[in-house]
């Protein structure tokens, strides 16, 4: 882990325990980075419960409740999706903040109103309504999907 994601888990850690949260991620085109940057800081136990990886559309709606409705209407990389998958894995877990990421790393799978590097996002806190943002990022599959780690983790610090 380069010392950049490192300090970043460190500070969400720092700021999810000075406020009492405890956090969870639904993560899809990432793939479970954003958790595996929670998970590096020893004792993040104590304030990370679990991780979503949820790259289909069944596993959105089987493990986060992603309704097949706003699957169909809006498309899996949209805010509406990300916004149903915070607020799953709040319902599946003992979080109160959790964050969800969907997008479109590359290097294929883009459309003109969707291009390579768009990425959903959406942060809840646990009895208030879903904060979500999107973000058009540059470069390679590898490139788009730690940009948006690092986005998503920034998010999870500033609502901590």
């Amino acid at each position: 882990m380069d010392s950049h994601l490192a300090e970043l888990s460190a500070a969400l850690g720092r700021a999810a325990l000075a406020n009492k949260r405890v956090l969870a991620t639904a993560e899809s085109c990432t793939g479970g980075w954003a958790a595996q940057v929670i998970t590096h800081t020893a004792g993040s136990s104590d304030w990370f419960d679990c991780g979503f990886v949820t790259y289909s559309n069944a596993a959105k709606t089987a493990l986060l409740d992603v309704n097949t409705v706003t699957l169909t209407r809006f498309g899996a990389v949209s805010v509406e999706t990300a916004a149903e998958m915070a607020v799953g894995a709040l319902a599946h877990s003992r979080a109160d903040l959790s964050v969800a990421i969907t997008g479109i790393a590359g290097p294929g799978g883009g459309s003109s109103s969707k291009p390579v590097g768009t990425v959903c996002f959406a942060w809840v806190v646990r009895g208030r309504p879903p904060e979500t943002d999107i973000q058009h990022f540059v470069g390679d599959r590898e490139a788009v999907r730690r940009a948006a780690v690092i986005h998503a983790l920034l998010g999870l610090e500033k609502r901590a």
